[in-house]
């Protein structure tokens, strides 16, 4: 399984790629505990450091589509690197700051958000480029990139409360904003970063929303987002209940194995079929998962539960970045990727405030109710859609380098809107460029 994935990282630029993204997103991934132990240690209350974690996720939703179309507009570096900057200084006005004026940490967190650099839709829009248009290479990298977003989830956290110790959640905030930066940077001034170019756009207040196909599918992974949501809250109750923050630990690290394992299986075998019907299966398979988390057994099974409901997520999420880019319209591949951190993001947020109730009125099995429920949803979206989810051009291949034109396609294919130009719109969508 390695094998396949360490083949893509000898590739030139793959690893700094990968890598520059994933340390550059370092302060998003970690910005809800930091700015909770930092408002904390500021004498604020946990409804205070609730709000402001809030108001920074909200921004953040709002503002990676809009900068994901910036970055279509007028390229990489122009974008991502001065967005990652003013994204920082948010952060070193709240930490310099601090809590007094609550007015003025809303504002902080709010910028800070608001600019988080698209670097995840970015690295996306790259991969076929770096990986020469393979498109069987491109679809591992996209479950290598789930993969490692996992890494980045576990391994953030842990991070946090380390530069707390040795400094302080002040001292937090400055050095993950501070290696972001520089994670940014990194992206920025490589060659496949400065040479990307989107394709030629149509012109539309909707960008990349007015494909049907994207649209199915950001309802779809709105509630997978609830349902991995909901478990951050149910995983709490659970573990008030059988030994505290140490089980709870033991949950999410098992999630998260669960989807290491799940994305790293995915990534290592090539996969025939349209990517909307795979989707279909695994997002069915997600749902099976998160309904025995409301037997809440003991710990040992819960723990082993939680492993078998991580095990589809990375894969459900690789896969859907391949429909993303088969239904994303000419030009906007960046946007589209953005708007499923968004949805994504969203929904997760909805599963954490819908869980608290749920648990309050009927247990910590009620909590995990709300994932199962969320997981179904998923389901249910797809299945309504499938025929829009289906209308996608025959024959889609992702382009092999910027820049290329539909006569350097394969005949009878229309380049891949990540590839930099795409011949045809989805099916579903206007005709661009």
């Amino acid at each position: 399984m390695a094998a396949g994935y360490a083949e893509l990282l000898r590739t030139r630029h793959a690893a700094r790629l990968l890598v520059g993204t994933l340390i550059g997103r370092l302060p998003n991934g970690t910005a809800p505990i930091a700015i909770v132990l930092f408002t904390r240690a500021e004498g604020g209350s946990y409804s205070l450091a609730g709000a402001l974690a809030a108001a920074y996720g909200v921004a953040n939703a709002v503002g990676q589509p809009l900068l994901g179309r910036a970055v279509d507009l007028y390229g990489q570096p122009r974008v991502q690197l001065p967005a990652a900057l003013v994204s920082a200084l948010g952060m070193v006005w709240l930490a310099l700051s601090g809590t007094g004026s609550v007015a003025v940490a809303y504002v902080a967190v709010v910028v800070a958000g608001l600019f988080t650099p698209p670097l995840e839709g970015g690295l996306r829009a790259l991969w076929p480029s770096v990986l020469g248009g393979r498109e069987e290479r491109v679809h591992q990298a996209y479950a290598m990139d789930a993969v490692a977003q996992e890494v980045m989830f576990t391994v953030g956290p842990l991070l946090v409360t380390l530069f707390v110790a040795l400094w302080s959640p002040a001292g937090a905030l400055l050095a993950l904003n501070a290696i972001g930066v520089l994670g940014a940077l990194s992206v920025v001034v490589s060659e496949p970063s400065r040479a990307w170019r989107s394709a030629p756009r149509e012109a539309h207040w909707l960008g990349a929303l007015r494909s049907r196909g994207l649209v199915a599918l950001l309802g779809a992974f709105f509630f997978v987002g609830t349902a991995l949501g909901s478990i951050t809250v149910a995983g709490v109750a659970y573990a008030d209940d059988h030994g505290g923050q140490a089980v709870y630990g033991w949950l999410m690290a098992a999630l998260g194995l669960g989807a290491l394992v799940g994305g790293v299986a995915y990534g290592a075998r090539r996969w025939a079929g349209a990517p909307e019907r795979r989707l279909r299966s695994l997002v069915a398979l997600l749902a099976v998962c998160y309904l025995p988390l409301v037997l809440v057994p003991g710990p040992v099974a819960m723990t082993g539960l939680a492993a078998l409901a991580g095990v589809f997520l990375a894969p459900a999420i690789a896969c859907a970045f391949i429909v993303v880019d088969r239904h994303a319209p000419a030009g906007t591949v960046t946007e589209a990727f953005s708007w499923l951190v968004t949805f994504f993001g969203v929904g997760a947020a909805m599963g954490t405030a819908a869980a608290g109730p749920a648990v309050e009125l009927g247990g910590t099995a009620a909590g995990f109710g709300v994932a199962g429920v969320a997981g179904v949803a998923a389901l249910v979206v797809l299945m309504a859609t499938q025929r829009v989810l289906g209308s996608v051009g025959r024959g889609r291949a992702v382009a092999g380098s910027p820049g290329v034109s539909s006569g350097d396609t394969p005949a009878g294919a229309s380049a891949g809107a990540s590839g930099g130009v795409a011949a045809a719109a989805p099916a579903d969508a206007p005709a661009s460029g």
